[in-house]
């Protein structure tokens, strides 16, 4: 029995506002990549229906903990003071051992951090948006935030673009249908290799 190719690890980042998510779930459903999001782990309770291994895998605060002195995780963050979210190493190692690639929708320095971790076994890409000025006028076009709150997204993502420059590949989300056929195609081309 021959073993499957070895799949490969997307790695995506972007500031807030820049179509990211929407560039993720777009190929998803497109389903020409094969292409699978590594379940994340979190030391946040399991909220009604959560399943441990399928929604997160669900450790407690010292688990946590303890995994990451371990080294098991490839990017982590503490979002609130004790409540975790990561990627753990294993979940990226088993899904690309099946032959899947791995889609990671991460922060810019966790996106730095995992490209220096698996090197050519990962991509890595960045989108941007056509100018800060446009990001502003998404993130007030939504309407969901406070214009304190909008202020403080636009200066975090100033700071997030500066690590552009680290990436692989960068894909200017000044049209949508062309970002995610831009980012399908670099996609393609590497895995094709």
């Amino acid at each position: 029995m021959t073993q499957p190719r070895q799949g490969k690890i997307i790695i995506i980042s972007a500031p807030s506002g820049c179509g990211k998510s929407t560039i993720i779930n777009e190929l998803l459903r497109r389903g020409e990549i094969d292409l699978e999001f590594s379940v994340s782990a979190t030391s946040r309770a399991p909220r009604e229906g959560e399943q441990h291994g399928v929604n997160y895998y669900f450790l407690t605060e010292e688990e946590f903990r303890e995994a990451i002195a371990q080294g098991k995780f490839v990017e982590y963050e503490e979002v609130y003071p004790g409540r975790f979210y990561g990627t753990l190493r294993s979940e990226v190692e088993r899904k690309c051992a099946e032959g899947h690639n791995v889609v990671l929708d991460i922060d810019v320095k966790g996106g730095v951090n995992v490209k220096n971790m698996f090197g050519d076994r990962a991509l890595s890409l960045f989108i941007l948006p056509p100018s800060v000025d446009e990001l502003r006028r998404r993130l007030e076009g939504r309407g969901t935030d406070s214009p304190e709150a909008i202020a403080e997204r636009v200066g975090k993502a100033e700071f997030e673009l500066s690590f552009a420059k680290d990436y692989d590949k960068k894909v200017v989300n000044d049209n949508l249908e062309e970002a995610v056929n831009q980012t399908d195609k670099i996609i393609k081309d590497f895995i094709a290799y």
